[in-house]
């Protein structure tokens, strides 16, 4: 296993597991480009109408691939980030109502165990760990 992280299989697969720095640059770097697009679109609804659909799926599906890594790592399946996600939907611009509450909820919930909680130590159903096993001398 290396160090490398090959970016393109982190943003465009569900498959695996990925360690809490890389999916922590990842989901800061959705965050910026969510940010960014939104920024640029402000006071054109029409552009953003027009836009909007194509941005929002393929960061969906991005932000969706990322997150089932992470959720792999931690032994659990890749459909928990389908609920992160609808919560994250739910709560924007801020959340006003009960349910927006709950969805904040289940967002601190996922924030914990993505990014504060550790690898499953070793193998899961999902794949080798993440990060490179300590060695002995002479690499062994």
């Amino acid at each position: 296993m290396t160090d490398r992280i090959d970016w393109s299989e982190l943003f465009f697969s569900a498959d695996g597991r990925v360690a809490r720095t890389p999916f922590l640059i990842a989901g800061v770097l959705l965050l910026l480009l969510f940010t960014l697009y939104e920024s640029l679109v402000a006071g054109s609804s029409l552009l953003h109408w027009i836009t909007g659909v194509p941005v929002y799926l393929l960061l969906g599906y991005v932000a969706t691939c990322v997150l089932a890594k992470r959720f792999h790592d931690r032994g659990r399946s890749g459909w928990w980030a389908a609920p992160v996600l609808f919560a994250y939907a739910l709560v924007l611009p801020y959340p006003t109502n009960f349910w927006d509450v709950l969805g904040m909820i289940l967002l601190g919930w996922a924030f914990v165990e993505c990014a504060l909680m550790p690898s499953e130590q070793g193998a899961n159903r999902f794949g080798p760990s993440p990060r490179r096993a300590p060695q002995g001398p002479g690499g062994v």
